[in-house]
């Protein structure tokens, strides 16, 4: 486990707040803006399906990363947890980290960026899709000189939002992000140092 210093996750902020640099500091979090929504905005059909209505969803904005909170593990009856990530260009996403319990699907919706699975880093384009099983280190990133947009779901769903409001929370100074060493296991995410990833984000010396 990486010391407090490098810890961060879905980086919203305009400003660092891990060693890994997350450009808004991951970690996500509504950072200047804060929530632009209600909430989740969750209906049921007499079906029984899952109806988010953009307009309803809440979205944490930052200056360099948009995060929309789609549906949470409880919204989705445990299935999955989902949310629609928005980079700018070369912004940072999430810094490296594993989920002990659960999978996580990344579709590339517009744009490029630059994805960790386990040693490697790989650049996806539009329409291109990633899954990471349980264990394997990942982090995701708009590549130099693009923006990108992601689709992300994770499954079997971890209650995520929450996550990401401390996130937010970090980004806004209430409170440190020593605090996310507390919340790893909560939320199943597992920070750690990654060389290929911080090698590949390196920002080139003028």
């Amino acid at each position: 486990m990486s010391g407090p210093s490098s810890l961060s996750g879905e980086s919203l902020s305009g400003e660092s707040v891990s060693g890994e640099s997350v450009s808004g500091k991951s970690s996500p979090g509504g950072l200047n803006g804060g929530a632009a929504g209600p909430g989740q905005g969750a209906s049921a059909a007499a079906s029984g399906a899952v109806v988010i209505r953009a307009a309803d969803a809440e979205t944490l904005a930052g200056p360099r990363v948009s995060i929309r909170l789609l549906a949470d593990s409880s919204t989705t009856g445990g299935a999955l947890s989902t949310q629609r990530v928005t980079m700018a260009e070369g912004a940072d996403g999430a810094v490296p980290h594993t989920h002990k319990l659960s999978s996580e699907l990344f579709y590339v919706l517009s744009g490029t960026v630059d994805l960790l699975t386990g040693d490697r880093v790989i650049t996806g384009q539009e329409g291109d899709l990633v899954v990471v099983p349980p264990g394997l280190p990942h982090a995701f990133a708009a590549s130099p000189g693009h923006p990108g947009e992601l689709l992300i779901v994770i499954t079997p769903g971890v209650e995520r939002f929450e996550y990401f409001r401390h996130l937010a929370r970090i980004a806004t100074g209430q409170v440190t992000a020593e605090s996310l060493l507390d919340v790893q296991d909560q939320y199943d995410t597992q920070f750690l140092v990654s060389p290929p990833w911080r090698a590949a984000r390196a920002k080139p010396t003028p």
